[in-house]
């Protein structure tokens, strides 16, 4: 499971749930301003050099203008290591304009040689990175540490829903500890959800970039995959879009929500580098900052629990972390991330006390009373679009659930109702839920062994 879950909707300072309608690119202004020149971006003069380079490169023949976008750099920096190239003999005119950024260039012969070089170093050719120290300060910004939730607003995220007030206050209380949190409990009882859809409360937007540096070296972080790039209003006039111009190296998101199962390996959380694209991959937590990170299934992966409980030692304590690249450099990342293990084994089987004292709350989910599976049975139901009979739902909870001993489980109406469905459309029968559907739905559901 390594996409993400769809985010839930943000939440007004009131606590109540709302819609987007509109994300405007001058929140991000003060966050992220233009760099106007090389010093500000903080960056090493070689990588930038060697970028345009393999920019060019690619093109054959490119402008300022052309460069400005695919590095997503001010035209003001690109002229600048444009003059810098030139007088290294590395660029050369092409074509004049009528304006500077018109101006086209070309590799020199030895100019074709340095990029080559450059690209068997690092195939990286996108926007240029953003340096360490910038991204430390964005994440600051946007750090899950400035945000508390308070119970009005849990209330009303899940004003909707059928769930334990007791649990909810568990939970609101474990996010507002900006620690780890264990929840775990048996199958269905709806840990992932829930806790996916209380990250919204956390605020809907963040900047992340597409990629960053460590010395020379780029690594890949923003992810299509995990990363959910927000819409921003461009009907807006020419000189006020100048004024709310941000970074363009940075993609405006909405707060990642990163989920992993039983196909977790410790690799996926360190820098991962591809050696035919010569290309460095930020690992998941990376993906993850300012957002959550559920590592669900814990004991299902092939490695074992005291290794990836091992692995977040540091990050859980110091809320940094360390990572190293192909070629043993080492360097140091923020941790800003909400990390939520999710199993439906003991936690005691997985961990020793010693370490699960170092995971701040350990919650439990239970199976739902009659009284709750007879609601959620009901709006499972009215969103089918399907009659709700009370005797049905009785011999459901008494007949099926109680008398074959299986537990009552918030996800069960909903997948015995998709089931019914399934056989309604096939058979095309009037959409009625009767005893004789219901059996029939219960028998494809859950596994039946012959006595």
């Amino acid at each position: 499971m390594n996409s993400p879950l769809a985010n839930p909707p943000p939440v007004s300072e009131q606590g109540i749930p709302t819609l987007i309608k509109e994300h405007r690119s001058g929140q991000f202004t003060d966050i992220a301003p233009i760099p106007t020149s090389i010093a500000q971006t903080n960056l090493s003069l070689q990588l930038l050099k060697d970028l345009l380079l393999k920019h060019v490169f690619d093109m054959t023949v490119a402008s300022i203008r052309e460069l400005s976008g695919s590095m997503a750099l001010s035209g003001a920096i690109v002229d600048e290591l444009i003059q810098l190239l030139r007088a290294d003999a590395l660029l050369q005119l092409s074509s004049s304009g009528q304006q500077r950024d018109e101006l086209t260039f070309r590799l020199t012969e030895r100019g074709r040689l340095e990029a080559r070089d450059a690209l068997s170093r690092s195939g990286y050719s996108g926007a240029a990175p953003i340096a360490l120290c910038d991204y430390y300060r964005v994440v600051n910004h946007y750090s899950l540490l400035k945000h508390q939730i308070s119970r009005v607003q849990v209330k009303c995220l899940f004003n909707s829903f059928v769930i334990d007030q007791g649990l909810l206050d568990q939970l609101g209380a474990a996010f507002n500890s900006h620690r780890a949190i264990f929840v775990y409990g048996h199958a269905g009882t709806g840990k992932t959800y829930t806790i996916s859809k209380l990250s919204s409360l956390f605020g809907d937007n963040c900047l992340i970039p597409y990629a960053v540096a460590s010395g020379d070296s780029i690594i890949q972080l923003y992810d299509p995959q995990v990363h959910r790039k927000l819409e921003l209003n461009k009907a807006r006039t020419t000189s006020l879009r100048y004024a709310e111009a941000y970074d363009s190296r940075y993609v405006p998101c909405q707060r990642p929500i990163v989920v992993v199962g039983g196909e977790l390996t410790l690799d996926q959380l360190e820098v991962s580098y591809e050696a035919d694209t010569r290309l460095y991959q930020a690992p998941l937590q990376l993906k993850a900052n300012c957002g959550l990170f559920i590592i669900d299934d814990m004991g299902r992966q092939s490695v074992s629990p005291k290794a990836i409980f091992n692995r977040w030692i540091v990050p859980m304590e110091d809320r940094r972390d360390f990572l190293t690249l192909s070629n043993g450099q080492h360097f140091e990342t923020p941790f800003d991330v909400q990390l939520v293990f999710s199993s439906n084994i003991n936690p005691l089987e997985l961990a020793d006390e010693a370490l699960l004292r170092r995971i701040g709350f350990k919650i439990k989910f239970h199976h739902v009373s009659d009284k709750a599976y007879t609601e959620i049975w009901r709006q499972e139901l009215d969103k089918a679009g399907l009659e709700f009979d009370l005797e049905i739902c009785r011999y459901l909870i008494e007949d099926l659930h109680h008398k074959q001993g299986v537990d009552l489980a918030p996800c069960h109406p909903r997948d015995l109702i998709n089931t019914a469905l399934s056989q309604i459309h096939y058979l095309a029968t009037e959409p009625v839920v009767t005893k004789e559907l219901l059996d029939w739905s219960w028998n494809n559901y859950f596994v039946q062994l012959d006595v």
